[in-house]
């Protein structure tokens, strides 16, 4: 895995350009949201020196599509390095550019053999949760299905994290993209395929999002902000060892369905899926056994300040309703079987305690009751 260099602090986007050199690029393409030319930060692309093209034609959940037609522009241009400044949207649509613009044009990226493109990709968050800017995974959607993209030269070359830049991130954002962070925290932890160091990371990124939430959501403090930031960072880096399990797995089709974040989406599976874990710990396929599997309960409720894991899943749901996060309202009773069906087996596979689709049907059931 290649060794990222991280820069982070308030202001410290007004390094790009310095970036940008020590890499010697002659010409860049910039991909970003609509929201950038509201930033106060986007002086500083202003300043730069070298060449750039922008490429802003995406959308949340970002279609396949319009990553074939930056893969074009990248190439038209003759651009050499990515710079991606936005969520994870804008992450993800940077790293499938770079994965796929040496690709052959005329046939499905996806199904082409990657390879490392050599493409230097420098990332600059402006939300607080994907952890993207670290990981070697990316997300987009081709005929309205999720599309997993994962390869070790996707983890970007830079992380620029810079507290200012989360400023004009709407509440709603701030919070389920906060609250995905925490999940990918959790659920990394307990996941089979953790490790010492990702639970180092977990523990981490856990702890300083209990201690700063309230301070970061509901004050906007400034210490808050970076410490969250970091946090969202270390979380990726943990699920960049581990990948995520159940409740990620569960949230893609109920965002889609109900038009929730995908953050928002996740969080409200995560208590229910934890839950249903220590009613069913005799079903553990973590081959570090059922108290192995306890013990990680135990340590994540320790880090969350509660006094057993029962308080600890409680806690998890008393949060949600102080950022007024709620399940969506089923809609249609074919609705559990449509989601049931949906879930990515591989990220199941992940998780430590064995779900069927009964289970999932059960638990989808009290999720969006």
């Amino acid at each position: 895995m290649k060794n990222e260099q991280i820069i982070i602090g308030a202001g410290s986007v007004s390094q790009i350009s310095k970036v940008l050199d020590s890499y010697n690029v002659k010409k860049f393409m910039l991909v970003c949201g609509n929201s950038f030319d509201k930033q106060s930060f986007k002086r500083y692309f202003e300043q730069i020196s070298i060449p750039f093209v922008r490429f802003s034609d995406f959308s949340p959940n970002p279609l396949y599509e319009y990553v074939c037609k930056g893969v074009d522009a990248f190439k038209k241009n003759n651009c050499d390095c990515l710079v991606a400044v936005g969520g994870g949207s804008a992450i993800d649509v940077a790293k499938c550019i770079k994965l796929f613009c040496k690709m052959d044009d005329s046939k499905n990226y996806l199904t082409q053999p990657y390879a490392d493109t050599g493409i230097i990709l420098i990332t600059v968050p402006t939300t607080a949760g994907t952890g993207s800017e670290s990981t070697r995974h990316a997300v987009i959607y081709l005929e309205g299905e999720k599309q997993s993209i994962s390869h070790d030269s996707l983890v970007p070359e830079v992380a620029i994290l810079d507290s200012l830049t989360l400023k004009k991130l709407p509440l709603y954002h701030k919070k389920s993209a906060m609250l995905d962070a925490l999940c990918q925290a959790i659920e990394s932890w307990w996941s089979v395929s953790s490790n010492k160091e990702s639970k180092d990371y977990s523990k981490q990124a856990t702890g300083i999002i209990m201690q700063n939430w309230e301070a970061y959501i509901e004050k906007g403090d400034a210490y808050a902000s970076e410490q969250i930031m970091l946090a969202a960072n270390l979380a990726g880096r943990a699920i960049n060892i581990t990948a995520t399990t159940a409740a990620h797995a569960m949230s893609y089709k109920l965002s889609s369905i109900y038009g929730i974040s995908h953050g928002h989406a996740v969080a409200v599976c995560l208590p229910n899926v934890w839950e249903h874990m220590t009613l069913n710990l005799k079903d553990c396929v973590d081959p570090r056994g059922e108290a192995y599997l306890q013990s990680i309960f135990e340590d994540i409720r320790k880090v969350m300040g509660c006094l057993s894991v029962e308080e600890g899943i409680s806690l998890f749901r008393e949060i949600l309703s102080k950022l007024k996060i709620k399940a969506p309202v089923r809609r249609d009773k074919r609705d559990i079987d449509i989601l049931a069906n949906s879930v990515h087996l591989e990220r199941l596979n992940n998780n430590p305690v064995k779900l069927n689709k009964k289970a999932l049907c059960s638990l989808y059931s009290d999720i969006i009751e």
